[in-house]
């Protein structure tokens, strides 16, 4: 499991007020994105909020999902840390400096590679408003499990799974998550 961030974009909207020149790093102005997978290729990834991610957001996201019987691997981030030991799951967490990637038969590199696949798709699109985040999320993931393939199949495949992904409403959570804190 890890994040991934996407600057805070109003893409399309006509009005756009007031906004300051970014910052660099993580800030209020990127929204968080929650990537989880397994070894068999399962995903599951979300938009939890703006800025740095939060115990609460964790288990909101993926608490029915994780039991005692899963093994965390993860970056080193707190709130994965107290997440796992609340839920009482093994962790495996690595530094962000790259220079120990596997522990064992333990590794992070599965959502890694995701990651640079679903920024470098995202890329095409010169970038999404995030109240569509989700929407494009799901659209990959559906790609990503038929493996790109276009035939009549695979096109029937991909409209049903499509449709089996729930969206929820992003801009609203987005927007709200801002004074819940």
């Amino acid at each position: 499991m890890d994040e991934a961030y996407f600057l805070y974009s109003e893409k399309g909207k006509r009005k756009v007020g007031g906004r300051k020149p970014r910052k660099r790093g993580i800030s209020k102005e990127q929204a968080c994105v929650l990537v989880a997978r397994d070894r068999d290729k399962n995903t599951v990834s979300t938009t939890l909020g703006i800025g740095r991610i939060k115990k609460e957001q964790l288990d909101k996201a993926h608490g029915q999902k994780l039991s005692s019987q899963n093994v965390l691997c993860t970056y080193s981030w707190r709130a994965f840390r107290t997440y796992a030991t609340d839920k009482g799951m093994t962790i495996y967490q690595f530094q962000s400096d790259g220079k120990v990637r596997t522990k064992g038969l333990y590794h992070i590199q599965n959502v890694n590679s995701y990651h640079s696949r679903l920024k470098g798709w995202i890329q095409c699109f010169n970038g999404v408003a995030t109240k569509y985040l989700d929407n494009y999320l799901a659209w990959f993931q559906v790609l990503e499990s038929i493996q790109h393939q276009l035939n009549e199949v695979t096109v029937n495949d991909m409209i049903i799974k499509g449709n089996l992904i729930p969206i929820i409403g992003t801009y609203d959570k987005l927007r709200l998550s801002n004074f819940t804190k």
